[in-house]
Parts: C-alpha cells; structure tokens; sequence
C-alpha cells in the first residue's frame, strides 16, 4: 500500500457554538479569555470557519464540511482533529479526551458522513481510557510520519505514553517521545503546535525542546528520513507558526495550510525554504485562534481512507 504524507480530503466541523472553553484553558496557554460578546465571537468565528472552506475550494481542495449539532453545546467542535483520525488503511481512530465537555464532540454523526464518500472497515476506540484520566488527542497530541510510520509526540496533561503505546502498535508505527515546555517551563499542550512534518519538510520549534538528547533524537529521526528542517522560534510557535498541515489538491498539487499570523511571521529564509516543498495557503482566523487558542491544522481532519467510486 503507498501511503501520502499529504492527504487530499479535509473534514471540517461548523461549529454551532463556538467560544472560550474554560474546561480547556488550564492546559491551554494560547486560548485568551475575554468579555466579549458571546454571540458575536460565534458569528465572527462561523465568517471566518466559512471564509477558510472557501480558499480552501477556490484552491481546488476537497473539503467535507459537516454541520455541528445544536445539542449539546461544544465551544470547540471546530477541532475535530483531536477526537478523530483517518488512516490510508480505511481504519479509524477514536481519541481520548481531557475536557468532559470536548468529548461530546463525538456525538456528531461524522463517521456517517464520511462513511458515504470514504470507505471505513475498522475503528480503533481508545475513549475507555478517560475513565483512567489517561488522555490521547489525536492529531494534536501526535504528528504522524505516514509514509515512515513514526508517531511523534511531546508528553502533557493531554498526552499519556500508554495510550501511544498502544495506539502505535495497533496501527504498526514507531514512536518518538520527547518533552517540550513554553518560555514558563510548562509543557506545551499539543505536539502540533510546535511541530509539522510534510512529504520533504519539518517545522520545529528546537527552542521548546530543553533537553540537548530530546533534540539530537528528533534531529537524527528527520535526517533519517530525509526530511528538511526548519527551525522556528518561541515567538514564532505563539503566533501558531509550528501548526501547519500540508495537503494536495485534487490534482495533486501540494499546498501548505497556515493561518495569516502564522505566515506574517515567518522570516524571508524560512517562507524560501516552505515554498520550495508547498505553496503557502495563509488564512485569517484571529478569533478563532484567541478564543479557541488553536489554528488552522486544528480545524482539519485530513481523510486518507480510500475514497469510494462513483455509481
């Protein structure tokens, strides 16, 4: 079976009710609590959530986009990446989650949908494992390497290494553990945020990482596998530089997925380096990132089951 780095399919969640989670926010640096209007911050949000489908579509890009349910309310349906992934195989995962309130997420009726374009023949449940308070957060805590099977991940409140672990060997991946902390020494909540890894390319942010034997385990893994580095700095991984996602259109060709304030930060070098594996797809999604305190590769599920024929 040849495996895509890359995915050519994104499922996307419109939120019903977006806004700040505080179940969320004590693991969360990057959420921002503020007394605005709460209608407002939704509807701000659904402008910008319906702006994103549509660079994405306008850029030849296959998104599924599935209607968030009324009940009950979830402020962060609009990141299904954490409760959900797809794999090449036609198998399913699905995530354990810290916040109680998140893991209603997974009463939308998802999997029917994407069960009528994409051929699904197993799931993986990991959910039991909230009753352990051990937690696994799917494409946030993990940056999977499709093609060399290695699942990476940074250790946190939302990332257990036995649930990884048992994840890892059920899909036949490898893993790589490490620590990676903010500028305050806490562990930063999801792997994605720091780290991307493309078909030919990495976004890391080495600076998160204190341990020298973390670093030099991460960096002889990419040099193995052939992947270029491109290193990014504190400021850099705050403003959402470290959670990128490439994808292909359906002709195949590859884009890079980042948010507008992510891509204002990149230095000349760096945007060269980016551009020559992917074009840059910058998309503006301000409150979404405050409020929800993640960003563009959060909102995305990317679908790499076998997609069904055509009658």
């Amino acid at each position: 079976m040849k495996f895509s780095q890359a995915p050519s399919a994104l499922l996307m969640v419109r939120p019903n009710a977006f806004g700040f989670n505080p179940q969320t926010a004590d693991t969360n640096a990057f959420q921002q609590h503020a007394s605005d209007d709460s209608l407002l911050v939704h509807e701000t949000a659904l402008r910008e959530f319906d702006t994103m489908v549509d660079v994405l579509r306008s850029n030849d890009i296959q998104v599924l986009v599935i209607e968030d349910s009324a009940l009950p309310r979830k402020p962060d349906a609009v990141f299904p990446n954490n409760w959900i992934s797809f794999h090449h195989d036609g198998s399913v995962v699905l995530y354990p989650m810290l916040a109680e309130n998140r893991r209603a997420e997974r009463t939308n009726p998802v999997l029917d949908i994407v069960r009528q374009q994409f051929r699904i023949l197993a799931a993986v449940d990991l959910t039991a494992y909230e009753k352990q308070n051990k937690f696994l957060e799917g494409t946030g805590s993990i940056v999977f390497d499709y093609v060399n099977k290695i699942a990476y991940a940074s250790r946190s409140a939302r990332t257990d290494e036995t649930v990884l672990a048992e994840l890892a060997t059920k899909l036949g991946f490898k893993t790589v553990v490490f620590d990676a902390v903010d500028e305050q020494g806490q562990a930063i909540y999801h792997t994605n945020v720091l780290m991307c890894i493309g078909a030919k390319f990495v976004i890391l942010c080495l600076d998160a990482i204190p341990s020298d034997e973390d670093q030099e385990k991460l960096l002889n893994s990419f040099a193995t596998t052939g992947h270029k580095v491109i290193a990014i700095s504190f400021d850099q991984m705050k403003q959402f530089a470290g959670n990128m996602l490439e994808i292909l259109s359906k002709s195949g060709e590859p884009f890079v997925l980042l948010s507008q304030r992510a891509y204002q930060t990149l230095l000349p070098g760096q945007l060269n380096a980016l551009s020559s594996f992917a074009e840059p797809l910058p998309i503006a999604i301000p409150t979404i990132e405050d409020r929800g305190g993640g960003s563009v590769r959060c909102m995305v599920a990317g679908i790499f089951n076998p997609a069904l024929r055509a009658d």
